[in-house]
């Protein structure tokens, strides 16, 4: 009782003399079950990601500063084997939590925010998750399905926002309270990503109007600072509906501080420096601090927040506030900048020992290496093998019915192809036994298997969006020249089996970023032929694909849910680890049935592996390494 009232005198004391107080907010996002610095498709520890690092800068960054607040931004259980373990292998019980919870549980999160991954596994296993989560959950323009056609009706699907009290100290001692509003926000294309499982359960609004829905409400109920938990990422534009949108919402009143995620990008970093309003050395955009740190733990994303209480308006203030990313990898020295946190590892031991058990498991024998070092210039074995497997499933799932006698064709991706996950980020399998981690390799994604039906002209236009792959290149000149636009993603490049082509990349891109005609005139996809003849366009196919693309994901012309033929549920890799059981022995070789149009006299410049120089096409050698772990490779043609 005499703490309790020297507590309160000394609060009250606080607010008649108020000092400044300094407030670290720390973000983890886009964990993606990396708990462990383990890569499960190579079966070996790495230290370039993981929660156990990234603990580790949580307790240093504590240290530094007496009042610290820790939430995490999403896609926090999808993402590597160990999630698809829990989830569907040896599914968690109603009484369980979830291994990254558990290990959260250490760190003391204060709240997390969905991310568009937690639905992949269906509302049933999230709801599970939740229930036995350590910390609250905030997910504001996610409503349920009610039916009817007026929105003002509609409730949440889960808790908005909260507010959160919390006790603090300013810069000599003395405690205050402070009321954090805490608001979680997702992309709204969790609609058509995850459409088989959400579709007349939930819906979502934009993320903007949704923050401006809100934040009046939390401040009209005491929040002294409001913090957005966004799981979207940072553009220079703004549309309604859009899936990234951080710098138009900096612009909403009320809101102090975003939390960004999902681009798995690093903010403040270069890749930001050109964002209208964006101070990439102070780490805000239009005034506000931001943050977004990177992915799979490799970062912890911090924002040091200097706050001033007016005793005449009884409100906190803003004096000043910075952001700043830590590291847990050196990319140059190619060393740990911090020792990993033993409690992470021995939170999730169980899960983990469960999870290599499972990956281990025998699927097939391989005469031959796989790899996807050069998938992005060539037909590869890597995305061939995808194709194989969902064929043989589509076709079979479709015997008997009004497509029967359609040609089936595949769309498939090289998932692993570096990029923004780093040069260890691509497929490279030994020959010799096939293991479900190798398949896992192949197919990182929990999606299903679907099918669409498409004409001759609209698949033309299909291949058109996926050849935004490419920069362009000038025929007329000699030095090399980039070949990869790094700003597309590498599961948006579809290689379509059944039919062949070429890829001429001295044209311009047909489509823009947004999936939208912007060179009218333009036409990259040359000799598409099929059956040895050119295609015709009112010809009809049906394509096996996955649940993502038929729904509209990546924003492909003609596929919007609507020309679907087939809603397997069934994953990909379940198709995968099927036709490789019984092809037995499985023989990894591309068919060749794509080619980049050969420019005479040009140099392309492409970014691969070190290791990649074991596997050179015709016309290409190494440049150099590079510092960030990368390769640069040229190719004359």
């Amino acid at each position: 009782m005499q703490k309790q009232l020297a507590l309160m005198t000394a609060l009250l004391l606080g607010a008649a003399g108020a000092q400044t107080v300094d407030l670290r907010i720390l973000e983890t996002t886009d964990l993606h079950t990396s708990a462990l610095g383990y890569d499960y498709y190579q079966d070996k520890a790495t230290g370039e990601f993981g929660l156990e690092y990234t603990a580790t800068l949580v307790q240093n960054a504590r240290k530094e500063k007496r009042n610290t607040l820790l939430y995490d931004n999403g896609d926090l259980i999808q993402g590597n084997p160990l999630g698809d373990y829990v989830a569907r292998v040896n599914p968690l019980l109603a009484t369980q939590r979830h291994p990254m919870h558990a290990a959260m549980a250490v760190l003391g999160y204060d709240a997390g925010n969905l991310g568009n991954h937690e639905f992949n596994y269906g509302l049933p296993y999230l709801q599970r998750v939740l229930s036995n989560a350590p910390m609250p959950y905030v997910s504001a323009n996610v409503y349920l399905n009610d039916g009817d056609s007026n929105p003002d009706n509609d409730k949440n699907a889960f808790t908005p926002y909260l507010i959160q009290r919390k006790l603090v100290y300013d810069t000599t001692g003395r405690p205050y309270y402070i009321n954090v509003g805490v608001i979680g926000l997702l992309p709204p294309q969790i609609m058509q990503w995850d459409k088989s499982n959400l579709e007349g359960k939930v819906t979502t609004r934009d993320i903007v109007e949704t923050a401006r829905k809100f934040i009046p409400q939390m401040k009209a109920q005491g929040a002294d600072i409001v913090v957005a938990i966004a799981h979207s990422g940072i553009t220079a534009d703004y549309q309604p509906g859009q899936e990234n949108v951080v710098t138009e919402l900096t612009k909403v009143p009320g809101l102090d501080v975003v939390l960004s995620g999902h681009s798995h990008q690093e903010f403040p970093g270069p890749v930001y420096k050109s964002i209208p309003g964006a101070d990439i050395t102070k780490g805000t955009i239009n005034g506000k601090p931001v943050v977004m740190a990177g992915f799979w733990g490799n970062d912890l994303g911090i924002i040091d927040l200097k706050l001033n209480f007016d005793r005449k308006t009884q409100k906190w203030t803003i004096q000043d506030g910075v952001s700043s990313i830590r590291p847990i990898w050196d990319k140059t020295a190619k060393k740990n900048l911090v020792t990993p946190d033993p409690r992470i590892a021995a939170a999730v031991k169980q899960a983990h020992e469960g999870t290599l058990a499972y990956v281990r498991g025998k699927v097939a024998d391989l005469t031959t290496g796989i790899n996807s070092y050069w998938s992005l210039v060539q037909d590869d074995p890597s995305v061939q093998l995808v194709s194989n497997a969902q064929i043989a499933y589509v076709k079979a799932a479709l015997a008997g019915t009004q497509y029967k006698d359609l040609p089936v064709l595949s769309a498939a991706a090289p998932f692993k192809a570096g990029g923004r996950a780093g040069a260890s980020y691509y497929t490279d399998i030994p020959a010799g036994t096939l293991a479900i981690k190798n398949v896992a390799d192949l197919y990182v994604y929990p999606n299903t298997v679907q099918a669409v039906v498409v004409t001759g002209a609209q698949l033309q236009e299909w291949l058109e969006r996926s050849a935004g792959q490419f920069k362009q290149i000038d025929p007329t000149k000699t030095e090399p020249q980039a070949l990869v636009d790094e700003s597309f993603p590498t599961y948006n490049f579809d290689v379509i089996d059944g039919v062949t082509y070429e890829i001429d990349v001295t044209q311009p891109s047909r489509y823009n970023s947004k999936g939208e005609v912007a060179n009218p005139g333009a036409h990259r996809i040359k000799n598409l032929m099929f059956g040895g003849k050119p295609i015709d366009p009112q010809a009809q196919f049906v394509v096996a694909t996955n649940n993502y693309r038929a729904s509209g994901g990546g924003s492909f012309p003609g596929l919007n849910g609507k020309n679907i033929v087939l809603q397997s549920p069934d994953e990909t890799r379940e198709a995968l680890v099927k036709y490789f059981t019984e092809q037995k022995t499985v023989n990894p070789t591309a068919d060749n049935n794509w080619k980049l149009t050969p420019i005479p006299g040009a140099t392309i410049l492409y970014v691969s592996s070190p290791n990649a120089q074991k596997y050179l096409p015709a016309g290409a050698t190494l440049l150099r390494t590079r510092d960030d772990g990368f390769a640069e490779y040229v190719i004359k043609y």
